[in-house]
């Protein structure tokens, strides 16, 4: 599980949640079991501690 440091970083990535980018520019989070979203985020900065979908690390098996 991910931990909060409070000093602007994350120990661990997030379990279960993927993100990507949307054509508009801003990341978009996934539930990784059941394929849902969950949260957008504008301003092109991504989710902190998420997993990108195309590095791999949390494939839907």
């Amino acid at each position: 599980m991910a931990k909060n440091t409070g000093s602007g970083h994350r120990i661990g990535s997030v379990t279960d949640r993927t993100q990507t980018q949307t054509p508009s520019g801003n990341w978009v989070k996934r539930e990784t079991g059941s394929g849902r979203f969950i949260e957008q985020k504008q301003g092109g900065e991504p989710f902190k501690g998420v997993a990108k979908e195309s590095d791999g690390r949390r494939s839907k098996e």
